[in-house]
């Protein structure tokens, strides 16, 4: 009896020192990384509407790659991996840092305006999206909704997710993670994308591209 006693008062203490050190006795260990997890549920199912429909019509042109694929790959790790293990498994605590509760509050406010740009972008596209670097038969411009004032309004959804994913999860290596590996996809496409569109549709894109921005809203014409 004195042996299971002294037994439990040990687990007791060391529970006590993983929660110091981790922070993760429980499967979640604040309220922000519930919101991250159902963000992250509520973003799959806004791209899951649409990736059923983006493969009806015919490729027309093709610039998908073998480093496009493995940029895919690197940001899937910041994206997916990184959040996750971290959430459900503490690790790796060693780099867990603290920041104010009205950082992860913020942080939430941009959670939710990047799913509202990531919806509002795929309804304005509709069947014009593609995961991949291509253009389909009878895709059309885009000029209004969120790409009145820019072009690439998917990436800065993702932009602001990444941002959000900094302010949620306080890891130096979680938190930041799909922020560092998704810039060098963005900066790979982005102007492999614009030359497909000119050379689809010529002057009438590049005026397009005069009167907008790349991720931002152009603040001067």
């Amino acid at each position: 009896m004195v042996t299971g006693i002294f037994t439990d008062s040990l687990m007791v203490e060391w529970l006590k020192s993983r929660s110091k050190d981790t922070g993760h006795i429980f499967v979640f260990d604040s309220i922000f990384e519930i919101i991250y997890v159902v963000g992250f549920v509520v973003g799959s199912v806004i791209r899951k509407i649409y990736v059923r429909g983006y493969r009806r019509n015919k490729i027309e042109n093709n610039r998908d790659n073998r480093l496009d694929k493995l940029l895919l790959v690197i940001v899937s790790l910041g994206f997916i991996a990184a959040p996750w293990v971290y959430i459900f498994t503490g690790w790796p605590a060693f780099a867990d840092y603290h920041m104010p509760s009205w950082a992860g509050w913020v942080g939430v406010v941009v959670f939710a305006g990047a799913l509202v740009m990531l919806w509002r972008s795929h309804v304005d596209l509709g069947m014009n999206w593609s995961p991949k670097m291509q253009i389909r038969d009878e895709h059309t411009l885009v000029t209004g909704g969120v790409y009145k004032y820019v072009r690439h309004p998917m990436y800065s959804a993702h932009l602001l997710w990444a941002i959000a994913q900094v302010l949620l999860l306080n890891n130096w290596i979680a938190g930041p993670a799909f922020l560092v590996t998704s810039l060098p996809l963005y900066l790979f496409r982005m102007p492999i994308e614009e030359r497909m569109m000119i050379d689809r549709f010529g002057q009438e894109y590049k005026l397009y591209m005069s009167r907008t921005g790349r991720m931002f809203p152009r603040l001067w014409k």
